[in-house]
């Protein structure tokens, strides 16, 4: 089964679709695909069938969102905690991984045409070394195409990711790259595997489960959370309308909220550099009053110095990160 299913909405789905797009539409759309175990036992087939018939609806969910001018879509492939599933169930779930990214690197020419970048979220360095090569020769052979994004989160918990980030601000600490008052929220949102992308605007669990079970905790603070009881692979194009519907009803919120917690942490950042700056100055003065204006332009001048060592660092990362993935798809590691 291709990564992105060819073809168009039938004339129903058409008109809902355009119905659909005449409100607010979700750019950013991430999912829980729950349910391929319990579809297994339902249809009495084995329980990688049901993780097979999982990934090919994921296929067709790629072509409807991209039907509906979705272009970005992220989903949770496979959790750090799935590791203590059965031996055989992980070893199943690691080849169906090495099958289906083997096949991602023979549809070149259709994930170019569609313009499809997809990046791999988690730590890599958990899974087996083969696997390891197939995923950083897919994302390292899709990184420049800009069209729409699909991020798979693979060997991934929330909670392993900010712990990685809070790693990664501490490293650029020691590194002279920032200063530790540089360290805010706004920072350790760069940090996140997930940097790249905006946060999602929706976020589906399929299954009737109604917990995130520990995926993008951060980034889904102020998105859309819409639980379902459909089983992955019987997951429908009417399932995901009647999900935007929902995004649609509760934009209104979750944009005010959304600008809020932005004020917020724009006036935490003001708040922090006034702090930095006064402290400074203090030592600078030997304690003599300084005056407003003097006090202002210090406090443009560190506020500029500081997005410049934050650019530097981010650039850095993003540099460490680029080089494991073309380090582990070269010539040399495949050798």
């Amino acid at each position: 089964m291709s990564w992105i299913r060819e073809g168009e909405l039938n004339l129903l789905e058409r008109l809902f679709a355009n119905i659909l797009k005449a409100g607010p539409m979700p750019k950013h759309v991430a999912f829980i695909m729950d349910g391929n175990r319990r579809y297994a036992r339902k249809r009495h087939v084995e329980r990688q069938e049901g993780h097979t018939q999982g990934f090919d609806k994921l296929a067709e969910t790629l072509r409807w969102c991209l039907n509906l001018d979705i272009h970005e879509v992220t989903v949770y492939a496979f959790s750090i905690e799935n590791f203590k599933r059965s031996q055989e169930e992980v070893d199943g779930l690691m080849q169906l991984a090495k099958e289906k990214f083997l096949r991602l690197l023979d549809e070149q020419e259709n994930l170019r045409k569609h313009g499809v970048c997809i990046r791999v979220l988690g730590d890599l360095t958990l899974l087996p070394d083969d696997l390891q090569r197939l995923i950083a020769k897919s994302v390292v052979a899709t990184r420049a195409h800009n069209k729409c994004f699909l991020n798979v989160c693979f060997a991934y918990t929330s909670r392993h990711e900010i712990a990685n980030a809070v790693k990664e601000m501490a490293w650029g600490v020691e590194q002279g790259l920032l200063h530790s008052s540089d360290v805010s929220e706004a920072l350790l949102s760069q940090c996140l595997y997930s940097s790249r992308s905006p946060n999602p605007d929706l976020l589906i669990r399929t299954s009737g489960e109604v917990r995130l079970s520990d995926f993008l905790l951060w980034q889904t603070s102020h998105s859309c959370l819409v639980f379902q009881s459909v089983l992955w692979p019987e997951y429908s194009f009417w399932n995901l309308c009647e999900a935007i519907l929902q995004y649609q009803l509760n934009h209104p919120s979750l944009q005010k909220a959304w600008e809020l917690h932005r004020e917020s942490q724009a006036m935490q950042q003001l708040e922090a550099d006034r702090s930095c700056v006064a402290e400074l100055l203090h030592h600078r003065s030997n304690g003599k009053p300084v005056d407003s204006q003097a006090r202002q332009t210090a406090l443009l001048r560190y506020a500029a110095s500081r997005e410049e060592r934050v650019r530097r660092f981010l650039c850095t990362l993003q540099q460490k990160r680029d080089a494991f993935f073309d380090h582990m798809s070269g010539p040399t590691v495949l050798a």
